[in-house]
Protein backbone atom coordinates (compact mmCIF):
# COMPACT_ATOMS: atom_id res chain seq x y z
CA UNK A 1 0.00 0.00 0.00
CA UNK A 2 1.24 3.78 -0.96
CA UNK A 3 1.21 5.68 2.42
CA UNK A 4 0.44 9.12 0.70
CA UNK A 5 -3.20 7.53 0.46
CA UNK A 6 -3.45 6.38 4.31
CA UNK A 7 -3.58 10.08 5.55
CA UNK A 8 -7.60 11.24 6.50
CA UNK A 9 -8.93 13.98 4.86
CA UNK A 10 -11.46 16.19 6.26
CA UNK A 11 -14.84 16.64 5.18
CA UNK A 12 -15.94 20.45 5.84
CA UNK A 13 -18.50 19.32 8.30
CA UNK A 14 -15.60 18.33 10.76
CA UNK A 15 -15.95 14.83 10.28
CA UNK A 16 -13.38 12.66 8.49
CA UNK A 17 -13.68 10.79 5.58
CA UNK A 18 -10.24 8.56 5.15
CA UNK A 19 -8.89 7.58 1.96
CA UNK A 20 -9.54 4.46 1.01
CA UNK A 21 -6.52 2.19 0.38
CA UNK A 22 -6.69 -0.32 -3.01
CA UNK A 23 -8.14 -4.32 -3.41
CA UNK A 24 -4.61 -4.98 -5.54
CA UNK A 25 -4.41 -8.18 -2.88
CA UNK A 26 -7.80 -9.09 -4.37
CA UNK A 27 -7.01 -7.92 -8.00
CA UNK A 28 -3.85 -9.56 -8.07
CA UNK A 29 -5.57 -13.19 -6.56
CA UNK A 30 -8.70 -13.01 -9.01
CA UNK A 31 -7.66 -16.61 -10.05
CA UNK A 32 -7.72 -17.95 -6.21
CA UNK A 33 -11.00 -15.75 -5.88
CA UNK A 34 -12.74 -16.46 -8.87
CA UNK A 35 -11.48 -19.08 -10.46
CA UNK A 36 -11.43 -17.72 -13.69
CA UNK A 37 -8.05 -18.06 -16.52
CA UNK A 38 -5.06 -16.34 -15.28
CA UNK A 39 -5.42 -12.90 -15.02
CA UNK A 40 -1.53 -11.93 -13.53
CA UNK A 41 -1.10 -9.98 -17.27
CA UNK A 42 -3.77 -7.76 -16.34
CA UNK A 43 -3.14 -7.40 -12.80
CA UNK A 44 0.31 -6.32 -13.67
CA UNK A 45 -1.62 -3.88 -16.20
CA UNK A 46 -3.37 -2.45 -13.55
CA UNK A 47 -0.94 -2.30 -11.22
CA UNK A 48 0.96 -0.39 -13.21
CA UNK A 49 -1.75 2.43 -14.07
CA UNK A 50 -2.47 1.95 -10.35
CA UNK A 51 1.06 3.04 -9.96
CA UNK A 52 1.04 6.09 -12.44
CA UNK A 53 -1.61 7.88 -10.57
CA UNK A 54 -0.24 7.78 -7.52
CA UNK A 55 3.29 8.77 -8.79
CA UNK A 56 1.20 11.81 -10.81
CA UNK A 57 -0.49 12.89 -7.56
CA UNK A 58 2.71 12.93 -5.73
CA UNK A 59 4.31 15.26 -7.93
CA UNK A 60 1.40 17.07 -7.88
CA UNK A 61 0.80 17.57 -4.31
CA UNK A 62 4.38 18.36 -3.72
CA UNK A 63 4.36 21.59 -6.47
CA UNK A 64 0.59 22.88 -5.63
CA UNK A 65 0.17 25.37 -2.51
CA UNK A 66 -3.71 24.01 -2.74
CA UNK A 67 -4.72 21.71 -0.41
CA UNK A 68 -8.41 21.31 -0.29
CA UNK A 69 -10.64 19.11 1.66
CA UNK A 70 -13.19 16.64 0.20
CA UNK A 71 -17.13 17.33 1.02
CA UNK A 72 -20.49 14.76 0.46
CA UNK A 73 -21.42 16.97 -2.04
CA UNK A 74 -17.71 16.02 -4.15
CA UNK A 75 -18.86 12.47 -4.03
CA UNK A 76 -21.88 12.53 -6.45
CA UNK A 77 -20.42 10.93 -9.12
CA UNK A 78 -19.23 7.75 -7.55
CA UNK A 79 -22.46 4.93 -8.02
CA UNK A 80 -22.32 2.22 -5.09
CA UNK A 81 -23.43 -1.26 -6.00
CA UNK A 82 -24.25 -2.88 -2.01
CA UNK A 83 -24.63 -6.23 -3.60
CA UNK A 84 -21.20 -6.87 -5.12
CA UNK A 85 -19.45 -3.84 -2.49
CA UNK A 86 -18.95 -1.43 -6.01
CA UNK A 87 -18.07 2.33 -6.07
CA UNK A 88 -17.95 2.96 -9.88
CA UNK A 89 -17.19 6.78 -10.57
CA UNK A 90 -18.41 7.70 -13.90
CA UNK A 91 -17.39 10.21 -16.21
CA UNK A 92 -19.10 11.51 -19.37
CA UNK A 93 -18.15 10.93 -22.82
CA UNK A 94 -16.21 7.44 -21.39
CA UNK A 95 -19.16 4.76 -21.92
CA UNK A 96 -20.97 6.39 -18.73
CA UNK A 97 -24.48 5.17 -20.66
CA UNK A 98 -23.75 1.74 -20.75
CA UNK A 99 -21.25 1.75 -17.66
CA UNK A 100 -24.69 2.96 -15.83
CA UNK A 101 -27.02 0.23 -17.79
CA UNK A 102 -24.64 -2.25 -16.13
CA UNK A 103 -24.48 -1.24 -12.66
CA UNK A 104 -28.99 -0.85 -12.95
CA UNK A 105 -28.20 -4.92 -13.52
CA UNK A 106 -26.00 -5.48 -10.96
CA UNK A 107 -27.84 -3.31 -8.21
CA UNK A 108 -31.43 -4.35 -9.61
CA UNK A 109 -32.23 -7.76 -7.81
CA UNK A 110 -33.18 -9.41 -10.98
CA UNK A 111 -35.03 -5.94 -11.86
CA UNK A 112 -33.11 -6.13 -15.33
CA UNK A 113 -30.86 -8.56 -17.19
CA UNK A 114 -29.75 -6.98 -20.49
CA UNK A 115 -28.05 -3.53 -19.87
CA UNK A 116 -28.81 -2.62 -23.74
CA UNK A 117 -32.71 -3.04 -22.99
CA UNK A 118 -32.71 -0.26 -20.62
CA UNK A 119 -33.04 3.17 -22.62
CA UNK A 120 -30.30 5.23 -22.46
CA UNK A 121 -32.47 8.73 -21.15
CA UNK A 122 -33.14 5.80 -18.18
CA UNK A 123 -29.34 5.08 -17.29
CA UNK A 124 -29.45 8.99 -16.71
CA UNK A 125 -32.04 9.17 -14.11
CA UNK A 126 -31.24 9.81 -10.79
CA UNK A 127 -33.24 8.04 -8.66
CA UNK A 128 -32.22 5.24 -10.37
CA UNK A 129 -29.09 4.50 -8.97
CA UNK A 130 -27.22 5.29 -5.61
CA UNK A 131 -24.35 7.74 -5.42
CA UNK A 132 -22.11 7.59 -2.64
CA UNK A 133 -22.97 11.48 -1.70
CA UNK A 134 -26.01 9.58 -0.16
CA UNK A 135 -25.01 8.51 2.89
CA UNK A 136 -23.82 9.14 6.31
CA UNK A 137 -20.03 10.14 6.48
CA UNK A 138 -19.34 7.28 8.95
CA UNK A 139 -20.90 5.16 5.91
CA UNK A 140 -18.75 6.61 3.20
CA UNK A 141 -15.46 5.87 5.21
CA UNK A 142 -17.13 2.26 5.16
CA UNK A 143 -17.43 1.71 2.01
CA UNK A 144 -14.21 3.91 0.51
CA UNK A 145 -12.12 1.67 2.67
CA UNK A 146 -14.44 -1.40 1.97
CA UNK A 147 -15.55 -1.32 -1.27
CA UNK A 148 -13.97 -2.31 -4.85
CA UNK A 149 -13.29 1.27 -6.53
CA UNK A 150 -13.15 1.49 -10.28
CA UNK A 151 -13.07 4.38 -13.07
CA UNK A 152 -13.14 4.50 -16.83
CA UNK A 153 -10.77 7.25 -18.44
CA UNK A 154 -10.19 8.66 -21.89
CA UNK A 155 -7.95 10.81 -23.62
CA UNK A 156 -8.49 13.93 -22.64
CA UNK A 157 -8.61 15.84 -25.49
CA UNK A 158 -11.09 13.43 -27.24
CA UNK A 159 -13.33 13.11 -24.52
CA UNK A 160 -13.21 17.34 -25.23
CA UNK A 161 -13.79 17.16 -28.78
CA UNK A 162 -16.65 14.42 -27.94
CA UNK A 163 -18.32 16.61 -25.49
CA UNK A 164 -17.89 19.65 -28.01
CA UNK A 165 -19.88 17.51 -30.76
CA UNK A 166 -22.62 16.04 -28.76
CA UNK A 167 -23.64 19.14 -26.96
CA UNK A 168 -23.09 21.74 -29.29
CA UNK A 169 -23.45 20.52 -32.91
CA UNK A 170 -26.69 18.41 -32.24
CA UNK A 171 -30.13 19.79 -32.61
CA UNK A 172 -31.78 18.10 -29.87
CA UNK A 173 -29.52 19.22 -27.47
CA UNK A 174 -31.18 22.63 -26.79
CA UNK A 175 -30.63 22.82 -23.22
CA UNK A 176 -27.51 23.05 -23.46
CA UNK A 177 -27.55 25.77 -26.69
CA UNK A 178 -29.73 27.92 -23.88
CA UNK A 179 -27.58 27.46 -20.89
CA UNK A 180 -24.10 27.49 -22.37
CA UNK A 181 -23.82 28.49 -26.08
CA UNK A 182 -26.20 31.42 -25.28
CA UNK A 183 -23.61 32.92 -23.06
CA UNK A 184 -19.98 31.85 -25.05
CA UNK A 185 -21.59 33.43 -28.12
CA UNK A 186 -22.34 36.35 -26.29
CA UNK A 187 -18.76 36.92 -24.60
CA UNK A 188 -16.80 35.57 -27.26
CA UNK A 189 -18.32 36.21 -31.11
CA UNK A 190 -18.19 40.19 -32.56
CA UNK A 191 -20.93 41.11 -34.24
CA UNK A 192 -23.36 37.81 -33.74
CA UNK A 193 -26.25 37.68 -35.30
CA UNK A 194 -29.29 37.90 -33.34
CA UNK A 195 -30.60 34.35 -33.43
CA UNK A 196 -27.44 32.88 -32.56
CA UNK A 197 -27.39 35.06 -29.52
CA UNK A 198 -31.06 33.97 -28.68
CA UNK A 199 -30.61 30.23 -29.59
CA UNK A 200 -26.77 29.62 -28.92
CA UNK A 201 -26.95 26.38 -31.53
CA UNK A 202 -24.04 27.27 -33.74
CA UNK A 203 -20.90 27.59 -31.28
CA UNK A 204 -17.86 27.03 -32.92
CA UNK A 205 -15.00 24.78 -31.38
CA UNK A 206 -12.71 27.98 -31.07
CA UNK A 207 -15.79 29.58 -28.94
CA UNK A 208 -15.52 26.51 -27.09
CA UNK A 209 -12.16 26.37 -26.21
CA UNK A 210 -11.91 30.63 -25.76
CA UNK A 211 -14.96 29.74 -23.00
CA UNK A 212 -12.78 26.98 -21.40
CA UNK A 213 -9.34 28.71 -20.93
CA UNK A 214 -11.24 32.33 -19.88
CA UNK A 215 -10.42 33.25 -16.24
CA UNK A 216 -14.35 34.07 -16.28
CA UNK A 217 -15.19 30.88 -16.41
CA UNK A 218 -13.55 29.46 -13.68
CA UNK A 219 -15.26 31.80 -11.91
CA UNK A 220 -18.50 31.52 -13.08
CA UNK A 221 -17.53 27.98 -11.15
CA UNK A 222 -17.36 24.22 -11.55
CA UNK A 223 -17.18 23.21 -15.45
CA UNK A 224 -20.12 20.94 -16.50
CA UNK A 225 -19.65 17.36 -15.57
CA UNK A 226 -19.17 16.91 -19.66
CA UNK A 227 -15.62 18.95 -19.86
CA UNK A 228 -14.85 19.14 -15.82
CA UNK A 229 -11.42 17.11 -15.74
CA UNK A 230 -11.42 13.13 -14.25
CA UNK A 231 -8.69 14.98 -11.75
CA UNK A 232 -11.90 17.33 -10.13
CA UNK A 233 -15.18 14.46 -10.96
CA UNK A 234 -13.66 11.30 -9.53
CA UNK A 235 -10.46 13.00 -6.78
CA UNK A 236 -8.59 10.09 -8.09
CA UNK A 237 -5.46 11.88 -5.63
CA UNK A 238 -8.14 11.30 -2.56
CA UNK A 239 -9.63 7.96 -3.51
CA UNK A 240 -7.42 5.32 -4.13
CA UNK A 241 -9.07 3.75 -7.29
CA UNK A 242 -8.51 -0.18 -7.15
CA UNK A 243 -8.87 -0.23 -11.50
CA UNK A 244 -8.76 2.47 -13.79
CA UNK A 245 -10.17 1.48 -16.86
CA UNK A 246 -9.81 3.11 -20.44
CA UNK A 247 -11.83 4.14 -23.04
CA UNK A 248 -9.21 2.52 -25.75
CA UNK A 249 -9.52 -1.05 -24.40
CA UNK A 250 -13.38 -0.38 -22.68
CA UNK A 251 -14.88 -3.72 -23.90
CA UNK A 252 -11.77 -5.65 -22.30
CA UNK A 253 -11.19 -3.74 -19.31
CA UNK A 254 -14.74 -4.42 -18.23
CA UNK A 255 -14.96 -7.38 -18.83
CA UNK A 256 -12.15 -8.22 -16.69
CA UNK A 257 -13.47 -5.83 -14.01
CA UNK A 258 -16.92 -8.06 -14.30
CA UNK A 259 -14.76 -11.50 -13.68
CA UNK A 260 -13.42 -10.39 -10.71
CA UNK A 261 -16.46 -9.53 -9.62
CA UNK A 262 -17.97 -12.53 -10.18
CA UNK A 263 -20.51 -11.17 -12.61
CA UNK A 264 -19.14 -12.46 -15.84
CA UNK A 265 -20.40 -15.58 -16.71
CA UNK A 266 -23.60 -14.14 -17.06
CA UNK A 267 -23.19 -10.19 -17.50
CA UNK A 268 -20.91 -9.03 -20.36
CA UNK A 269 -20.26 -4.85 -21.40
CA UNK A 270 -22.48 -4.04 -24.27
CA UNK A 271 -20.28 -4.31 -27.23
CA UNK A 272 -21.04 -1.83 -30.09
CA UNK A 273 -18.80 0.05 -32.90
CA UNK A 274 -20.39 3.60 -32.84
CA UNK A 275 -19.68 5.23 -36.43
CA UNK A 276 -19.88 8.61 -34.91
CA UNK A 277 -17.39 7.65 -32.82
CA UNK A 278 -14.95 10.64 -31.62
CA UNK A 279 -10.96 9.15 -33.26
CA UNK A 280 -7.32 11.10 -32.93
CA UNK A 281 -7.83 11.68 -35.96
CA UNK A 282 -10.82 13.63 -36.08
CA UNK A 283 -9.68 15.12 -32.81
CA UNK A 284 -5.97 16.42 -34.58
CA UNK A 285 -8.85 18.49 -37.26
CA UNK A 286 -10.42 20.05 -34.54
CA UNK A 287 -7.60 21.21 -32.84
CA UNK A 288 -5.87 22.47 -36.53
CA UNK A 289 -7.84 25.68 -36.01
CA UNK A 290 -6.89 26.51 -32.36
CA UNK A 291 -4.35 28.83 -31.71
CA UNK A 292 -0.57 27.75 -30.38
CA UNK A 293 -1.21 30.32 -27.60
CA UNK A 294 -5.09 28.55 -26.49
CA UNK A 295 -3.24 25.08 -27.17
CA UNK A 296 -1.24 25.34 -24.39
CA UNK A 297 -3.64 27.15 -22.28
CA UNK A 298 -6.18 23.71 -22.63
CA UNK A 299 -3.36 21.50 -22.30
CA UNK A 300 -2.94 23.00 -19.49
CA UNK A 301 -6.05 22.70 -17.80
CA UNK A 302 -5.90 18.97 -18.79
CA UNK A 303 -2.54 18.06 -17.91
CA UNK A 304 -3.39 16.00 -14.70
CA UNK A 305 -5.15 13.90 -16.62
CA UNK A 306 -2.77 13.55 -19.16
CA UNK A 307 -0.48 12.61 -16.57
CA UNK A 308 -2.26 10.60 -14.28
CA UNK A 309 -3.67 8.34 -16.60
CA UNK A 310 -0.26 7.76 -19.09
CA UNK A 311 -1.90 10.00 -22.42
CA UNK A 312 1.12 11.31 -24.11
CA UNK A 313 1.11 15.00 -24.95
CA UNK A 314 -0.59 14.77 -28.61
CA UNK A 315 1.52 15.02 -31.54
CA UNK A 316 -0.65 17.87 -33.20
CA UNK A 317 -0.23 20.44 -30.57
CA UNK A 318 2.04 23.18 -30.90
CA UNK A 319 3.14 24.07 -27.26
CA UNK A 320 6.62 26.08 -28.19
Amino acid sequence: MHGVHDAPFRLTSGSRIFIATTKSDFLGSSVIIHGCSDLSGAAALHQARRDQVVDACRIYSASSRKRRVLTPGDLKHLVVDEDHELIYCYVPKVACTNWKRVMMVLTGRGKYTDPMKIPSNEAHIPSNLKTLNQYSIPEINHRLKNYLKFIFVREPFERLVSAYRNKFTLKYNSSFHKRFGTRIIRRYRKNAAQDALVNGDDVKFKEFIEYLVDPATQKDGPLNEHWQTVYQLCHPCHIHYDMVGKYETLEEDSNYLLQLVGVGDFLHFPSYAKSTRTTDIMTAQFFSNISSQKQVQVYQLYKLDFLMFNYSIPSYLRLD
